[in-house]
């Protein structure tokens, strides 16, 4: 299949690029000059030279969005994190709507920040909205969807943490291998993770072998706390972990990011994925980071 791909120099976007070409025909929108004919350069903010790219495409995965870790979450900075990601989707969404070829499915970067704080919840799609600002930027962002619903098929892709080296897991590999692994809060919240393998092969799955539209979970099926994550990073590592990072803490460091990156409790499951038939290849958290680190799980 023809497979555009938006935001390829990200994380995800870079390990999804890499794996999609191993079959597929894959083009990228950038913004700086196109080395060449894979890359189509445009601007976000006016959705221009989106025409062509659109028309070419079988598929578009979209994964736009200014970093979450970048601190702090100052008002300003929150504009940024919001309109990074819905005048970007909004701008694909219009393209797709008034093309004459339109893409046969739109797989949108979305996130489990949609569901807030849920402790003693099981958090599969039918779940409503939460409270709080990342619920209301995927929501925002999943909106953004609309202009282009009656054209393609559209699918949000829920994502949770996902473990691999140069993501969310970096300042805490970074502090476990100094030997300052540490349990987050108490430990207990539901931290909802994937390995980057299956993020990549989720998101393309979506695009390429499914019929599901609508919010797609993109977590592994097997649940973790927050603490089992940093205990089976410090045992890839083989470093201690006897410390603590209390929730005041990160508080008083981090402000509302650390509520709602670090402290939220998301126990979210894959339930619409999972009936897709879509497998899993890393189903701990152990499996998960042993690949990021190229290490056998133990």
């Amino acid at each position: 299949m023809r497979i555009l791909l938006v935001g390829a120099s990200g994380l995800i976007g870079s390990a999804t690029a890499s794996l999609a070409r191993n079959g597929h025909d894959v083009r990228t929108l950038v913004r700086r000059d196109p080395v060449d004919a894979s890359e189509h350069r445009w601007d976000p903010a006016s959705g221009s030279a989106l025409a062509e790219p659109i028309a070419w495409a079988d598929a578009v995965i979209s994964l736009s969005g200014a970093s979450l870790s970048h601190l702090p979450w100052t008002a300003r900075y929150r504009d940024v994190i919001l309109r990074s990601r819905v005048d970007t989707t909004a701008a694909i969404a219009d393209a797709i709507a008034q093309s004459d070829r339109p893409p046969a499915a739109w797989v949108s970067g979305s996130a489990v920040g949609f569901y807030g704080d849920r402790p003693g919840e099981e958090l599969d799609e039918d779940a409503g909205r939460g409270r709080g600002f990342l619920a209301d930027v995927v929501s925002a962002w999943e909106d953004a969807t609309g202009p282009a619903a009656a054209r393609t098929r559209v699918v949000h892709a829920r994502t949770g943490l996902v473990l691999a080296a140069g993501g969310a897991l970096t300042p805490l590999m970074l502090t476990t291998r100094l030997g300052l692994g540490a349990t987050v809060g108490n430990g207990r919240q539901h931290w909802p993770w994937i390995a980057l393998e299956d993020e990549s092969r989720a998101l393309l799955h979506l695009a390429t072998a499914s019929q599901l539209s609508g919010p797609v979970n993109l977590v592994a099926p097997a649940a973790a706390t927050s603490r089992q994550v940093t205990t089976a990073l410090a045992r890839a590592l083989h470093r201690p972990h006897v410390f603590r990072l209390p929730a005041f803490a990160l508080r008083t460091g981090m402000g509302r990011a650390a509520e709602e990156l670090l402290l939220a409790d998301q126990r979210a499951v894959p339930r619409r994925l999972l009936e897709d038939g879509f497998a899993f290849r890393h189903a701990t958290p152990d499996a998960a980071i042993a690949a990021t680190l190229g290490s056998p799980a133990r």
